[in-house]
């Protein structure tokens, strides 16, 4: 080795949301031809595999100046690190280097693992897991007394999204998908008694996985659809085959708001290329569900009509007020 040679140092960084041992080959190259190993993370779950491969890790990271004494000489020396790094020490290296009067080694970062996308949500679900269990309020709850949250924050995202505003739409997001954990983790286990098999968050997105690939046999099998026309028939054919209805109307959900269900009652009417004449009466209701249907037959959503009249009906309530 030459001894005025300040050598190399390689911050190696690793993503807890891949399995362990799963590094990539410039990672391993690095880790084998280091003339040291250290790292700073009693439970860094690399530590086991790394054995195995025989490769020593010391534990404990120095500080900056004790890591640059250590590659004096020419020598390689490798610091493993979460995918956040070590801010600390990469600080205390930038200061050094900044001074001017320390002759810096070699500064390498190398990514040894990387997330994948929707890797953040492996972190959601360990949250959630453990939310689940050490809060007395989240631990208590039920899929009934949840169902009103799914429906305030399905409304919420609505209105984000007619509101146009981002920074909302991605909370609202968020909050939407809470209850998809939410409802998963409380399925895991499962109802006492009940004879009801438990299932996971993973179960639920295989189910989803399964159903988009069967219905879109133009992406994922040997079907062609050139327009969205084509590929709504292929949605409808393939999803008459899942459900096997007896009824058009088998599968629309009453509890809906009112315009929302004239107006998906009237879509099935159509689809199926059903003449129904609509029911008679002098109550409002029936009034409102022929506009409905209506609304429907011209492409227009009743439910995002009223709503953006509702708007301007409170607009013009706050200028009154002077609120406005």
């Amino acid at each position: 080795m030459n001894a005025e040679d300040p050598g190399r140092i390689v911050l190696l960084t690793v993503s807890h949301r891949v399995a362990p041992g799963l590094l990539s080959w410039p990672a391993w190259q690095a880790l084998h031809g280091a003339d040291e190993v250290r790292c700073g993370e009693p439970e860094q779950p690399q530590l086991p595999y790394l054995s195995e491969a025989g490769v020593a890790v010391t534990p404990g990271v120095p500080d900056a100046r004790e890591l640059v004494d250590a590659c004096a000489g020419g020598r390689t020396v490798v610091v493993l690190t979460g995918g956040a790094g070590d801010q600390p020490l990469t600080d205390g290296l930038a200061r050094l280097a900044g001074s001017g009067r320390v002759r810096m080694p070699d500064l390498e970062l190398l990514p040894g693992s990387y997330d994948l996308p929707g890797a953040r949500l492996i972190d959601l679900v360990q949250v959630m897991d453990r939310i689940r269990v050490e809060c007395p309020w989240t631990s208590q709850k039920t899929h009934k007394g949840l169902a009103k949250y799914a429906i305030e924050e399905a409304y919420e995202l609505v209105e984000a999204i007619e509101d146009g505003d981002r920074e909302e739409l991605r909370e609202e997001l968020g909050d939407v998908l809470l209850q998809v954990v939410f409802h998963a983790r409380i399925a895991e286990e499962g109802l006492p008694g009940s004879g009801e098999e438990p299932f996971s968050v993973d179960d639920v997105a295989g189910t989803l996985i399964e159903k988009l690939i069967h219905r879109h046999p133009h992406v994922f099998g040997d079907e062609t659809a050139e327009t969205p026309e084509d590929v709504h028939a292929h949605w409808l054919r393939t999803k008459a085959i899942e459900k096997q209805r007896e009824s058009v109307t088998d599968g629309v959900p009453l509890g809906q708001p009112g315009l929302a269900l004239a107006a998906k009652l009237a879509s099935r009417v159509r689809t199926a290329g059903l003449d129904v004449p609509l029911p008679e009466g002098d109550d409002i209701g029936y009034r409102l569900l022929a506009l409905a249907v209506r609304a429907q037959e011209e492409g227009v959503d009743p439910e995002a009509a009223l709503r953006a009249a509702g708007r301007a009906y409170r607009d013009a309530i706050r200028t009154a007020e002077g609120t406005g």
